[in-house]
């Protein structure tokens, strides 16, 4: 099971596989999404769906027709036990300025880490490891800290077997 990082939809929709330029990739994560292949968190949910509808664009859209229920929680206390490990993990982790800390503390990254982590899922996102990386602090920096397997898109879509 692949959980998905808010950047597998924004680079898509922003580039490579828009829309109308790739209609098959987007059907292939609504199939994959129903046959339980992948899936999302409500983190994300937050970061593609505007609140307001007024500022709705083709991704808000798209995702709140055809993604919306396959966005999983995040308020089981597994996965709450393992965001709170991995704050404190990246808190006391002298490599990182506070500034990467606080923002590691606003944005859905350790919430998407910690569901992976507890539910043993695969987590993908088109962040590279850079573990010199001191005023971010990235995904697979993290999940390899804390066990997580993550790969990239193309990756999911090759062992999804999905092709265009």
């Amino acid at each position: 099971m692949y959980v998905l990082d808010a950047n597998v939809f924004i680079s898509a929709h922003r580039g490579y596989y828009d829309f109308d330029l790739a209609p098959s990739f987007w059907q292939s994560l609504i199939t994959h999404a129903g046959q339980s292949n992948l899936c999302s968190i409500d983190k994300i949910q937050d970061e593609i769906i505007s609140p307001n509808p007024q500022n709705a664009d083709k991704l808000h859209i798209w995702t709140a027709e055809n993604f919306k229920n396959y966005f999983e929680r995040t308020d089981s206390q597994d996965v709450i036990e393992s965001y709170a490990e991995i704050q404190r993990w990246a808190h006391s982790n002298s490599q990182f300025t506070d500034s990467a800390k606080d923002d590691f503390a606003r944005n859905a990254d350790a919430w998407l880490i910690a569901y992976a982590k507890s539910k043993n899922y695969t987590l993908v996102t088109h962040e590279a490891y850079n573990p010199e990386m001191r005023r971010r602090i990235l995904i697979p920096v993290v999940c390899r800290q804390f066990n997580v397997n993550y790969v990239n898109t193309f990756e999911m879509l090759r062992s999804l077997q999905v092709s265009f």
